[in-house]
């Protein structure tokens, strides 16, 4: 695991707060990632490793999965809702903006919201390409290749 995907979810964070004129302490803002979900039981380390590392600052952190895995999305808004958030922002944890991205969240998401007494939820830009991810990439690739 590394701290720089800490660092890339909280920079959307900060950025959708921001974009959406949001003023409050980052200690008052709940936050729920969404992960693709997998079979294979590691998957789920780098994604709770990521709300582990956001934990101290901000008030709730969850996670939920888009398939395979529970909780899912419906149950991830009902975790949040029980928190009574003042304001949620929601982060897609994916690298690409492909159909989960574009439409398979979204047709479990919005309902899961609408059906919610979530009255201020934010969704962030998924995690795509960033410098950030660039410079952990190349910076595996020389870990390796001291490695040797």
């Amino acid at each position: 695991m590394h701290k720089t995907l800490i660092n890339l979810v909280e920079n959307r964070i900060a950025i959708t707060l921001q974009e959406n004129q949001v003023t409050i302490p980052k200690k008052d803002v709940d936050v729920l990632i969404i992960g693709h979900g997998s079979k294979d039981p590691n998957a789920q380390l780098s994604l709770d490793y990521v709300v582990d590392g956001l934990k101290n600052n901000y008030r709730n952190v969850n996670r939920c999965w888009l398939e395979i895995e529970q909780p899912d999305i419906v149950e991830g808004i009902k975790t949040c809702e029980k928190n009574k958030p003042e304001v949620l922002v929601i982060v897609f944890y994916f690298l690409h903006e492909g159909a989960h991205v574009k439409t398979d969240i979204n047709n479990d998401l919005k309902p899961a919201l609408e059906n919610s007494s979530i009255k201020k939820a934010y969704i962030t830009k998924h995690l795509g390409v960033d410098e950030k991810m660039i410079d952990l990439i190349i910076e595996r690739a020389k870990e390796v290749e001291s490695a040797d």
